[in-house]
């Protein structure tokens, strides 16, 4: 438990940092208005909360950062929502005003705005990303080269999709792996089916019919058409804006992660829902551990549709950020809900 002195400068140390991106002193904290004990009671407290791993100390430097885990006590404590401008409320508010005939275009907006409101990059994925499961698959052959797959979702969206079939494969051959199919993909969400083919799938097929490969690769070919994730990804460049991110090596790993779709889906896997803030090592992926991720989900009449994310670094303005995704959130699904619904 700390105390109300150490909370105070735990947070002025957090806010200064965000705002210079440079080590803060003592010296600069005792100015602060309303300050009232000196550099050096300051200097003591400073180390009392490195000790206790919320605080960290360059090398080249007197002056104090937060660490992963003090970011986590000041969002957790001591961030208080807001930083939101006039002017931000006004841009937001004109987004709302605009007629916008496809879901896709409030959605993309969105992402254009945060990443504009914000100067960090923004990831926002729809429904179709994690709701959307195969419900049913049926093979209706057309001839001895080609059949018809019908793909049937959970939402009850119907797909038809010609697809050839290699030279060879028997035609109960296909039988038996339609009802394999239904069996282990039943329920699975379109993103994981590829992996599911190869992991769970294919060895059993090989047990029991001939021409296995040549018909996995047909039939991933065939739902991959399926698998169209809406995310929406905006400002990705921002990240080479940040003093973290100068080493181009450093800025090029976080950029290259953003751009496989399978990468952005595993950022957004916690599942939970409301407002969530993963700092640094918090998230799965090696690649953003000196970045934050902060997340909200948007629904109707209590059914998840999709989540809005903003990435960048630790040294994130999290009031901004969190206030900006709640309104967002809140506000989009009152749109959807009132235009698609």
């Amino acid at each position: 438990m700390l105390s109300d002195r150490q909370r105070m400068i735990l947070a002025a140390i957090v806010d200064d940092y965000i705002r210079s991106a440079e080590p803060v002193g003592s010296r600069s904290i005792s100015k602060r208005s309303g300050v009232t004990f000196s550099p050096a009671t300051i200097r003591n407290e400073m180390a009392d909360l490195e000790e206790l791993g919320l605080l960290e100390q360059p090398h080249t430097s007197a002056g104090r950062v937060p660490s992963n885990k003090g970011y986590r006590y000041y969002v957790d404590h001591l961030v208080t929502p807001g930083g939101v401008s006039e002017d931000d409320v006004r841009k937001i508010r004109a987004f709302f005003a605009e007629k916008m005939v496809h879901w896709e275009d409030v959605i993309g907006h969105a992402a254009t705005m945060l990443s504009q409101l914000t100067n960090y990059t923004s990831i926002v994925l729809g429904p179709e990303t994690f709701n959307t499961t195969l419900k049913h698959f049926q093979l209706v052959p057309l001839n001895e080269n080609s059949a018809v797959a019908i793909i049937v979702t959970n939402t009850g969206h119907v797909e038809h999709r010609t697809m050839s079939i290699p030279e060879g494969i028997d035609m109960d051959d296909l039988g038996k792996v339609v009802n394999l199919l239904n069996e282990k993909l039943s329920g699975v969400p379109f993103y994981r089916v590829k992996s599911v083919l190869h992991s769970e799938i294919a060895s059993e097929m090989g047990r029991y019919v001939n021409h296995c490969e040549e018909i996995l690769r047909v039939l991933e070919q065939s739902l991959e058409e399926q698998k169209d994730p809406r995310i929406f990804l905006s400002g990705a460049a921002n990240m080479l804006t940040q003093p973290e991110f100068k080493d181009v090596d450093k800025a090029k790993h976080i950029l290259d992660t953003l751009e496989e779709t399978a990468n952005l889906t595993q950022l957004f896997q916690s599942g939970a829902g409301g407002i969530q803030v993963r700092i640094g090592t918090e998230n799965a992926m090696e690649a953003i551990n000196q970045c934050s991720l902060i997340t909200a989900t948007y629904s109707i009449n209590g059914q998840s549709l999709g989540t809005i994310g903003i990435l960048g670094p630790t040294r994130m303005e999290y009031a901004k950020v969190i206030s900006l995704l709640d309104y967002l959130s809140k506000d989009i699904a009152v749109l959807l809900s009132r235009r698609f619904n």
